[in-house]
């Protein structure tokens, strides 16, 4: 099928002016003429019959129709160069490029990651975060890890392998619990509660867990993501729910404490995602051997052993284990 293209230089031209929203930003990145690229976009125009600049004042500014045309097409031509380093000859430079949704990347990832370059000294990590679970974000990867990806279509190219399921237990700053102790169950009625939209009924499920669903807090705050919520936690404006092994590292550092650590809820399953159509490149592979034995390796103390002993008496949860 013969495919009706408009002039593909001129379209390269056009999507870095829109998105310089400067004609002469684009000459300087291009290294040609105020006129080469002003012919350029005159030519591209004459083909889709649409006016894409307009004049104001001192400037030419894009249309919203054009706006909007621009990033149809840079989505387009990052797809391209994706394709081009996927399908192209191996580089000289051994480099993995990781996507990450944002809590995963900041509280696991990057902790980690010093020890994967203690192993392979030789190849760079590229961390991208996301803030969904949509596939379809710019730049491309090599491998995306995703919390519960629901089971669409567009996810059929991937290869997905379960990296860890985490476990959900109540954290909270040890100034909040200094201020105000969690001696019983009761006393969380004393308290706020933090929470998430991108992890709806999270309270509620640890809640049930733990034999209290009709309990309420004094108040909630809700966040509209997870790391901000975490965030608000660690700074004492109310009690959250924290999930391991995301969680290790603040856990361990004492930035947050589980005041109820054998009381925990079924988590989701973090997944690698790997296009199945890519070349897996031996950095590739080395990486997804590392990343897979980091979330298999013991999860650090929790508690300390004082806090072990002062904490409440072991609760069934809805998975056997805590680990």
């Amino acid at each position: 099928m013969s495919r009706q293209l408009p002039p593909l230089h001129a379209l390269r031209v056009f999507e870095i002016a829109a998105r310089a929203e400067s004609l002469s930003a684009a000459a300087q990145e291009l290294s040609i003429t105020h006129g080469a690229v002003s012919r350029q976009i005159a030519l591209l125009e004459a083909w889709l019959g649409q006016t894409l600049f307009v004049r104001q004042g001192q400037r030419n500014v894009a249309t919203d129709h054009a706006r909007a045309f621009a990033a149809e097409i840079s989505a387009a031509f990052d797809l391209m160069g994706d394709a081009a380093l996927r399908f192209g000859k191996a580089p000289q430079t051994r480099v993995v490029r990781v996507n990450a949704q944002t809590t995963l990347a900041m509280h696991w990832l990057i902790a980690r990651l010093p020890a994967f370059h203690t192993a392979f000294p030789d190849v760079q990590v590229v961390v991208t975060t996301s803030s969904g679970a949509d596939p379809a974000f710019r730049g491309g990867f090599d491998v995306a890890i995703r919390r519960d990806p629901p089971a669409r279509p567009e996810w059929q190219p991937y290869e997905r392998t379960p990296l860890f399921t985490e476990r959900a237990s109540l954290v909270a700053a040890p100034s909040l619990l200094e201020a105000l102790p969690l001696r019983r169950l009761k006393d969380l009625a004393k308290h706020t509660f933090v929470a998430t939209q991108t992890r709806v009924g999270a309270w509620e499920d640890w809640l049930s867990v733990a034999g209290v669903p009709a309990l309420r807090p004094v108040r909630f705050h809700r966040f509209d993501h997870y790391h901000v919520s975490l965030q608000a936690v660690m700074d004492g404006l109310g009690l959250g729910i924290g999930c391991t092994p995301t969680l290790d590292r603040e856990l361990a550092a004492g930035r947050l404490v589980m005041p109820f650590p054998d009381i925990q809820a079924d988590g989701a399953t973090y997944v690698t995602l790997v296009p199945r159509d890519a070349d897996k490149s031996t950095p590739l592979r080395d990486f997804l051997t590392w990343v897979h034995e980091a979330a298999r390796a013991p999860v650090v103390a929790l508690t300390s052993p004082a806090r072990r002993a002062t904490s409440p008496a072991t609760r069934r949860t809805r998975a056997g284990s805590t680990g």
